[in-house]
């Protein structure tokens, strides 16, 4: 009989306020923060301190790298480390589009003004521009040689006819120290600066797309004015002009050693405005009211700055001038001539600079190294009286800063200083969890770290304490689950009581870091093994203490006995039936001793490195230990034989134990997973993988329903037994196809890497040198997609041979036949051929359509074209049918004008499509026409007009609040 196991499958992640790969942003309200929590993203609300939602999506396990607002205030484009970009929407905390296009982490995300386009940038220095509502890839931009950093709309300021804007200009700053500005209608890098000396961090467009600002690794910030009336015409001069252009440049850097610009630049040098940080730029971003700048360095400042108006720098101005004149006419009396008429002159020519613009306003110091920022979305400003912001920091918190607005802190008496407003902290540990321990009944977990213990409960995963303590290396509930005691690096135990939660007592129990405590299986006293090579017994004690006039009893520890070791003691471990004592220490062995006196029983030896953790089975016939070197083993207690040694992960094994009952166990590794074992058949049953840091510590329940592990990555995880059974040799066979789909997905990349845009394999060969390729990426999706278009185009083929032969024998006469069978899976899904294909072609996502076509080989391609044909003449989707009939005509071009057999198909698809596409077109006509005249009718013979349901409606509220406020009585 197979042995069947009950898997273990994530239940929740809790612990992160703010993972550090991403950048935090506001709502469209300015209400929540969006903030990510590695692979999911949190929503906060930021006055109340309380998590609203989360978005989750269990396909993913990349962490998020970048999040985006559009402008339509419900969707939100997140980048992952994969390569993956997802639309969620905030209504529905649902994915809306998921693209493919990136080989590696997204790095930069922006939406156009109408929130109908998408531009990415990545690590692996391409742009991508995506149609949100097509749900499809545009085309991707390749000319930087490394990440990209931030990408931004520039909107084309003429409109064409038809009165749609154009396509508009993206702006992209990368690692590779340039700026580049695309033409989005002709797909080509219009302009390169060379802006700084070192990579490029940030750039952000103001609002009315006037001036762009840049910051990098230099002391200052660069700023650019942008010329709108070259963006009007772009480079629409005629290819020859444009020829001439280049060449007159060349020739007048050859001739005269200066550079001539032939053509009018479209972003021209304006000034450089100095930092306060000496750290590079990691954030730049313009307030949406036009009025402020924030620059965020490297380090724990946020420095913002303000844009004075056109007053206030012809104020300045003059100012400098009356100036310049008192200082020449100083120059006169002096009899200094020529330095006064310098004077005079600099007077007239100095123009406005960017410094006389761009002043420095304030400066936020936040408590730890900054990650992001962002502005709240208030466009009125005064109006509200301060400016908020709200950053993430690298140590999982997040804050939420309020600057006085100039013109309150004029009138009022207010302070004209930063001010944090909230600080969203409680949730998550400011650094790695150590030490994780559960209560005896499963509700409660504690978990440590450096300065902090944290109580939660599991069920709903809220932090219900949070106390201070020293560096924590160990912890353990005790009998009662009432008090929990830890042990700290400077070898203190504290013993905290939770319904005060407060320290009752700080022990000096050890002179070096206390490693390992376990309690007594008695329940009666705790074991505690240090670096100071002892291992300390105690005994649980209640001492009477005084407070005030009454005296009251408390638990107290009694140091009982030492066993003083030959070196440090890193685990220690009783047996369940409490006759031995396990000692690890620091020089590969562990020694195993009698409890009762304290007398040598076993050596055990084979590890090369330190055993770092280890546990007895609850019969007390089976020792399990973990070490640095990679190794699990399992000795057997009665005569301290190995019964196995098994590599077990591919870094440090860092925390092992056994669940209750079994000589199951889990083991916990450097190497970001938890491992689930069968200790009698050293077996490796289970693979749990999730965490994106080093897995620290781990917990298991009572009776191992749940497991909880603690990471390097600040989360929580816990793990949930389910009914589901588990069978070895088929998680074997799972184990292996993930490899292969691994390598396969690796090889596509590979091939994408090599392409140069030239034939890549996901795209027909469209580039147009080496700066335009196809937006999409072949992943194991659209290869089982297309796999699927093909099984479904040969089954429907041999159906309709299998029919034509039929009838053809029925015409030549042929007696005796039989009619064809029918496949059974058409029968199972009652469709016909036609319908099964289409089918197959409809469940296909959009955005992996094209990538999917790529895999038919061209038999199936002309076999689909045929099918084409038919959908045609039976009217379905007509939008799809020509997505689909363009794309494989682009693709298969060479072949299908070679092929003269497929003259006749083709004529009539061009026929059939041709009268398709003009019913389609009287269709929207005739609708138009209808809705014109419905209008017409209304306007003439009504005297109100249409109006927004839910704008009416706010008005209606504020009108009832305002007569709340004040009711006047009528005499």
């Amino acid at each position: 009989m197979v042995k069947a196991y009950q898997r273990y499958t994530p239940r929740t992640i809790f612990g992160v306020v703010a993972s550090g790969n991403s950048n935090i942003i506001y709502d469209a309200a300015g209400k929540y923060a969006i903030s990510p929590a590695l692979e999911d993203i949190s929503i906060w609300d930021l006055k109340k301190g309380e998590l609203v939602g989360t978005w989750h999506d269990s396909d993913n396990k990349a962490e998020v790298t970048c999040i985006a607002r559009s402008t339509d205030r419900d969707s939100y484009a997140v980048g992952y480390a994969n390569g993956s970009i997802r639309i969620w929407s905030m209504k529905t905390s649902d994915v809306l589009v998921t693209f493919n296009g990136h080989r590696s982490a997204v790095t930069a995300l922006a939406f156009d003004k109408s929130g109908s386009r998408l531009v990415s940038g990545s690590r692996d220095t391409d742009l991508i521009v995506w149609d949100v509502e097509g749900e499809v890839g545009l085309y991707r931009l390749r000319g930087h040689k490394d990440q990209v950093t931030s990408v931004r709309f520039l909107s084309r300021p003429s409109i064409v006819e038809g009165g749609k804007p154009t396509d508009g200009y993206v702006l992209s700053s990368s690692k590779d120290t340039l700026i580049k500005l695309w033409d989005l209608s002709t797909q080509h890098c219009m302009e390169t600066l060379v802006a700084h000396r070192n990579e490029v961090w940030g750039c952000d467009v103001n609002a009315d797309e006037t001036m762009l600002v840049s910051g990098g690794g230099d002391p200052d910030i660069k700023v650019w004015k942008i010329n709108a009336s070259v963006l009007k015409t772009g480079l629409a001069v005629g290819e020859e002009a444009k020829e001439v252009g280049e060449e007159e440049e060349h020739n007048a850097l050859d001739e005269d050693g200066k550079l001539v610009n032939a053509i009018p630049k479209a972003i021209t040098f304006y000034g450089s405005i100095p930092r306060q940080s000496k750290e590079r730029v990691t954030t730049v971003e313009f307030h949406s009211s036009q009025q402020f700048l924030g620059c965020q360095a490297s380090d724990k400042s946020i420095e913002l700055f303000r844009i004075r108006s056109i007053d206030e720098i012809k104020k300045k101005m003059s100012r400098r001038k009356r100036r310049q004149r008192e200082k020449a006419q100083q120059l006169l009396k002096k009899g200094d001539t020529e330095g006064a008429a310098a004077e005079e002159a600099a007077i007239g020519e100095e123009g406005i600079q960017a410094t006389d613009e761009i002043t420095p306003w304030h400066i936020i110091r936040t408590g730890a190294k900054l990650r992001s920022f962002d502005f709240a979305p208030v466009k009125d400003v005064e109006k509200v009286g301060y400016v908020q912001l709200v950053t993430s920091l690298n140590n999982n918190t997040v804050e939420v800063w309020t600057v006085p607005h100039p013109n309150a802190a004029k009138n009022e008496e207010v302070a004209d200083e930063p001010n944090k407003a909230y600080t969203l902290e409680l949730a998550g540990h400011r650094s790695d969890i150590r030490t994780v321990a559960l209560s005896s009944d499963d509700e409660l977990l504690c978990s440590a770290s450096n300065n902090s213990l944290k109580i939660w409960n599991v069920k709903t995963t809220t932090c219900i304490r949070t106390m201070e303590c020293g560096y924590a290396l160990c912890c353990a509930f005790l009998p009662g689950n009432r008090h929990v005691i830890v042990g700290t690096k400077s070898g203190h135990l504290e013993l905290f009581d939770l319904g005060s939660s407060s320290m009752i007592e700080s022990i000096e129990a050890h002179d070096g870091a206390i490693w390992s405590l376990q309690i007594r299986p008695d329940r009666r006293g705790l074991v505690t093994g240090s670096a100071d090579k002892e291992v300390r017994f105690w005994d649980f004690d209640m001492v009477e203490e005084e407070v005030g006039s009454t005296t009251k009893k408390r638990l107290s520890l009694v140091h009982m006995r030492t066993l003083k070791m030959s070196d440090d003691v890193l685990c220690v471990r009783y047996s369940p039936d409490q006759k031995m004592v396990a000692v690890s220490l620091l020089d590969a062995t562990v020694k195993v001793f009698y409890h009762d006196t304290l007398k040598f029983f076993l050596s055990l030896y084979g590890h090369k490195l330190p055993v770092l953790s280890m546990d007895i089975s609850s019969d007390s016939n089976l020792l399990v230990t973990c070490s640095a070197d990679k190794n699990v083993k399992l000795w057997g207690l009665d005569f301290g034989d190995c019964h196995k040694s098994m590599f077990a992960h591919q870094e440090s094994v860092m925390a092992v134990q056994f669940v209750w009952n079994t000589h199951y166990f889990f083991t916990a590794s450097k190497d970001r997973t938890v491992k689930y074992w069968d200790g009698d058949k050293f077996e490796n049953i289970l693979k749990l993988e999730g965490h994106h840091g080093e897995v620290w510590a781990l917990a298991i329940g009572t009776y191992g329903n749940i497991v909880v592990s603690a990471s390097h990555d600040r989360s929580l995880r816990i793990w949930q037994k389910t009914e589901d059974q588990v069978f070895l040799e088929e998680e074997r066979e799972q184990e292996l196809d993930d490899l292969y789909e691994a390598t396969l997905t690796a090889s596509f990349e590979k091939n994408g890497m090599v392409d140069n845009g030239e034939g890549n394999i996901g795209a027909p060969s469209t580039s147009n040198g080496d700066e335009l390729a196809s937006a999409g990426k072949q992943t194991l999706d659209t290869l089982k997609s297309g796999e699927r278009i093909m099984e479904a185009l040969e089954l429907a083929d041999q159906e309709i041979d299998a029919w034509k032969a039929y009838n053809a024998a029925v015409v030549r006469g042929e007696r005796g036949l039989s009619k064809p069978q029918r496949s059974p899976l058409l029968i199972s899904m009652r469709q016909t051929p036609e319908q099964h294909v289409w089918n197959e072609l409809q469940r296909v996502r959009p955005a992996e359509l094209d990538e999917a076509l790529l895999v038919l080989p061209f038999a199936a391609v002309t076999s689909l074209l045929n099918w084409l044909d038919v959908f045609v003449q039976r009217e379905y989707n007509i939008n799809l049918v020509c997505r689909v009939l363009f794309f494989l005509i682009k693709s298969h071009h060479n072949q299908i004008v070679a092929n003269r057999i497929m003259r006749p198909m083709l004529d009539s698809v061009r026929r059939n499509l041709r009268a398709g596409l003009q019913k389609q077109k009287d269709v929207i006509g005739f609708n138009v026409a209808a809705l014109n005249y419905i209008r017409r009718d209304y306007e003439a013979n009504n005297t109100s007009e249409f109006f927004d349901e839910e704008a009416l409606r706010k008005e209606e509220e504020k009108k009832q609040d305002s007569e709340k406020k004040r009711k006047f009585l009528k005499m």
